[in-house]
């Protein structure tokens, strides 16, 4: 664990302030929730562009991106980035695979760039650090979506 200075600490909580506006927890709360598009394809055929879906997609991962670039410079400490922030992880564990789409379709190996690599080695500290925690999560989003889909399908 490095050593935290108050310079660092002063940047998290002005992350978290940035959180906190009621749009962008509108926006948080829908992505955490209901977004799902592993490839572009699908993210533009399900959250067109144009569409609260697609700005909410945006705004919240533009944010988390921005995260990531600041503690993958060293602005804030990995470890205490990762005991403060653990939503950052699943904004990753969603947009891993459609990152790499899009990277693909649209030519640019540096789309989300930051947030992969952060998230890369906030799975490995987390694995580490509380082995089987990552896995016991995605299983429980699953069974979120799951008992939501279920819900919706009911009249």
């Amino acid at each position: 664990m490095g050593q935290v200075t108050h310079d660092q600490a002063k940047l998290l909580l002005r992350l978290y302030e940035l959180r906190r506006d009621a749009r962008m927890r509108e926006a948080r709360e829908w992505f955490i929730a209901d977004f799902s598009a592993p490839t572009m394809d699908e993210l533009f055929k399900k959250y067109p562009p144009g569409s609260k879906e697609n700005a909410s997609y945006r705004m919240v991962v533009s944010y988390w991106d921005m995260c990531a670039g600041m503690v993958n410079r060293g602005l804030i400490d990995d470890e205490f980035f990762f005991e403060n922030n653990g939503e950052v992880w699943v904004i990753y564990d969603k947009v891993k695979e459609l990152a790499l789409s899009q990277r693909k379709a649209m030519g640019n190996p540096l789309i989300l760039k930051h947030l992969l690599e952060l998230g890369e080695r906030f799975e490995a500290w987390r694995e580490k650090t509380a082995p089987g925690f990552n896995a016991n999560m995605r299983e429980r989003f699953r069974q979120f979506a799951e008992a939501r889909a279920a819900r919706a399908q009911k009249p």
